[in-house]
């Protein structure tokens, strides 16, 4: 879909990146034609009609603009000898002037201070205002992208990208699951709906690109902690267990600090009882009765396949085990300390150790076998949980109960963003696709990108919008999603 040039043209001037790359650049003895708004917008034209990311197609983007926009941004300039028309060599030029600037003096595989100003901006000024508050959860995830240079050899460390490195990668294809790759891990985080809000445009909004040889988890976090600085509230967190696995210090704990709430699956080895805090079981991210049945505090995430009776039967369990929680009383203080209560004295469950507990219905779960010694968390009503008890596990709702199931659902909107830039049929960020090594030029290339992909996003959710208003005003009912109706078995069991 090709995007007007005045919509790229707003974007880079909201953004004011241009300004700032155009302080940063030396001046000359005569003064370049090709100015760095000029440069971007090229970059998103070329883009925005799916080309690849060369040089030599912003020269072809910039050329093939009607007359009067080639004389308004200097790509046709007067001379002394008569106009002139921009050449590719002035475009490679400014290009790598603006790298250079904004390029660490010693390059070590992570973007500069002035360059992760400008990613911020730039995508921050690709949403439009009315979007900007319609939503605080953002869906975390990265991927792969591979760089133009070949590895180095066996033995060896030098190559033509020496910021990149080897990393893993998932792959879909048929054979091993994983497979390594030479080059850059690239962090996204996009805008997804509230839980109990509408529908928003998932939009890009902020991304990071680092060396493989980088923890990608604490990039990102310090990409999303300057959103707070900036004025930008933070607020569900939804990320995969590649991003719950890592030490609190390193994603949990900075990210709470911030105000923001974690959605996020817990890796295998995060999940069941892992020790026990004045008695009481920690499993989950939470605290449980000494006696919760072992089954309960054992209860994993529900298959995504799973039958009717199974979601039903998972559910109860849940449900079941979060009556065994203890429940808390109190946020959290400046040191990060909390309090619980017992769940009998709660009225949760019914208890021996509390007499008053075990005048509740006998629907409610009832400990058959208290602690013959009582820990601390029986003996006395509430306990105080320390800023390091689940520190790393602790989320916004009980793992794995319904409700975390519906609000983690909305992760896969991460997926769906990097699937929009890795598209074959439009533009695939595959090795190739940009021919140019390190950190700076392809990170300028891809938020280029992901602006142009938001634009893309944007037209598609104001159609959607605009056309279920129209049936609402018809009194049609809300258009449904197409799903298949006719599977390979009934064809292969169908008569010739």
């Amino acid at each position: 879909m090709s995007i007007p040039l005045a919509v790229l043209e707003h974007i880079i001037d909201a953004s004011g990146v241009a300004d700032r790359i155009e302080e940063l650049l030396p001046a000359g003895v005569r003064r370049r034609q090709l100015t760095a708004s000029t440069l971007l917008a090229g970059m998103m034209l070329t883009l925005a009609d799916d080309r690849p990311a060369h040089l030599t197609r912003v020269h072809q983007a910039l050329t093939a603009l009607p007359e009067a926009d080639q004389v308004r941004l200097g790509v046709t300039g007067e001379w002394k000898h008569g106009p002139h028309q921009l050449t590719y060599r002035q475009v490679e030029r400014t290009f790598n002037l603006a790298v250079t600037a904004l390029a660490r003096d010693e390059p070590d595989g992570a973007p500069s201070d002035a360059l992760a100003s400008i990613l911020d901006d730039l995508l921050e000024a690709s949403i439009p205002a009315e979007h900007k508050d319609a939503s605080s959860s953002l869906a975390a995830d990265w991927t792969d992208v591979e760089t133009w240079s070949r590895p180095p050899r066996h033995g060896t460390r030098e190559c033509a990208d020496p910021e990149a490195h080897w990393g893993h990668r998932n792959s879909n294809l048929p054979g091993p699951r994983g497979e390594m790759f030479f080059g850059y891990y690239l962090s996204a985080a996009t805008m997804m709906r509230e839980e109990a809000g509408p529908a928003v445009p998932e939009l890009a909004r902020r991304m990071d690109l680092s060396s493989c040889a980088l923890d990608p988890a604490r990039a990102l976090v310090a990409v999303l902690l300057r959103m707070p600085a900036a004025g930008i509230g933070l607020g569900d967190i939804l990320d995969d267990s590649g991003y719950a696995y890592r030490d609190a210090a390193a994603w949990a704990i900075p990210l709470r600090q911030a105000g923001a709430q974690l959605v996020q699956d817990l890796h295998p080895n995060d999940r069941g009882p892992k020790g026990t805090h004045h008695g009481a079981i920690i499993a989950n991210g939470n605290l449980y009765c000494p006696a919760t049945p072992r089954p309960l505090l054992e209860l994993g995430p529900l298959a995504p396949a799973a039958a009717p009776e199974q979601v039903t039967a998972h559910d109860h369990q849940a449900a079941e085990l979060a009556r065994h929680k203890l429940g808390r009383i109190t946020a959290d203080d400046p040191d990060g300390y909390h309090r619980v209560m017992c769940p009998a004295v709660m009225g949760k469950i019914r208890c021996p150790h509390r007499p008053d507990s075990m005048r509740l219905d006998r629907a409610r779960p009832e400990i058959l076998t208290p602690p013959q010694h009582p820990p601390a968390c029986c003996a006395q009503q509430t306990i105080t949980v320390p800023p390091e008890v689940t520190a790393k596990t602790r989320q916004k709702h009980d793992y794995p109960s319904k409700e975390h199931r519906r609000s983690y659902s909305r992760r896969t909107g991460a997926e769906r963003t990097f699937s929009t830039i890795k598209d074959p049929a439009t533009t695939s960020i595959a090795r190739g696709w940009c021919r140019l090594t390190g950190v700076t030029p392809l990170a300028l290339w891809i938020a280029c990108l992901l602006a142009v992909r938001n634009q893309r996003i944007l037209s598609a959710f104001d159609a959607r919008q605009a056309d279920a208003a129209r049936r609402a005003a018809l009194g049609l009912p809300p258009k449904t999603r197409k799903r298949r109706r006719r599977t390979l078995a009934s064809l292969a069991a169908a008569p010739p």
